[in-house]
């Protein structure tokens, strides 16, 4: 683990990341002393920092502190943390601001190898998200949320849970960006009031611009789900992977679903 650059793994008690989660992420795949797609990454990181007003560190030095630890990390899981650093007591933020960026590595999580191909077991998950146009979009590192929608189960069969809005809406997965497949077009949520716009979702709205595939970017209600031709998540360390089971609906083919991955597996080799 890297803090401002250094080895270690402490951090001020001050820290405004720690005392009221003032602050933004990336979590960035490594493959092969490869980080994928960290411009990308760093593109999310520089636009969150700035909708928060918190200096982002540059390109450049995060960019060599990534290389070191590539040497020694080849393949993993890399989360980087930038918050507002030391504060005084209260809300307000200091006016003086000296960023804290740690790095963090773990390895590769592992997961059954169908779900790939076969798909996922998904539910609905009981809390809804909150609405805050402000931070709608931006991966900040408080997830409480999440946190508590992925505590309402510890089944090991379901590996992802859909999140609604308070309206009703259909956002996200808890880790992950999602799509469907409706009537030849490919659908995603709109996150303009609340959710978290990953790179991953990223790409595959790219794939459709590539490929002339309709897409549209709006509000999803939970039956359209329950009737699209096909359900799938997204994410930087999953990559793509369909739905099969949602509650008491089941698919069985994935056709476009299976060439977005192939396209994004594709790129991820280059």
């Amino acid at each position: 683990m890297l803090v401002n650059g250094e080895q270690g793994n402490l951090i001020s008690i001050r820290d405004r990341g720690l005392l009221y989660g003032d602050g933004v992420f990336r979590t960035i795949r490594a493959s092969q002393g490869h980080a994928l797609y960290w411009p990308l990454h760093y593109q999310k990181l520089q636009l969150d920092c700035t909708a928060l007003d918190i200096p982002c560190v540059d390109f450049a030095s995060l960019s060599v502190e990534l290389n070191g630890l590539l040497l020694k990390h080849p393949d993993g899981v890399f989360k980087l943390i930038v918050t507002r650093g030391h504060g005084t007591r209260g809300y307000a933020p200091p006016t003086t601001v000296e960023p804290t960026h740690i790095w963090g590595v773990t390895p590769l999580p592992e997961y059954p190898a169908d779900w790939v191909v076969r798909g996922i077991k998904a539910r609905m998950c009981r809390l809804r998200l909150s609405q805050q146009p402000r931070l709608a979009g931006i991966k900040h590192l408080n997830r409480l949320e999440n946190v508590l929608a992925g505590a309402e189960s510890n089944d090991a069969e379901v590996a992802e849970g859909l999140l609604m809005d308070a309206e009703g809406n259909i956002i996200e997965g808890i880790r992950s960006n999602l799509f469907l497949v409706s009537r030849r077009n490919l659908v995603t949520p709109d996150l303009s009031r609340c959710g978290v716009a990953g790179v991953q979702r990223d790409r595959v709205m790219a794939w459709a611009a590539q490929h002339n595939m309709p897409l549209q970017v709006r509000d999803v209600g939970l039956d359209e789900v329950m009737n699209a031709d096909e359900v799938f998540v997204v994410n930087s360390v999953i990559g793509l992977w369909p739905v099969r089971e949602l509650e008491q609906r089941r698919w069985t083919d994935f056709p476009v679903a299976a060439q977005i991955r192939q396209y994004l597996d594709e790129q991820d080799a280059e």
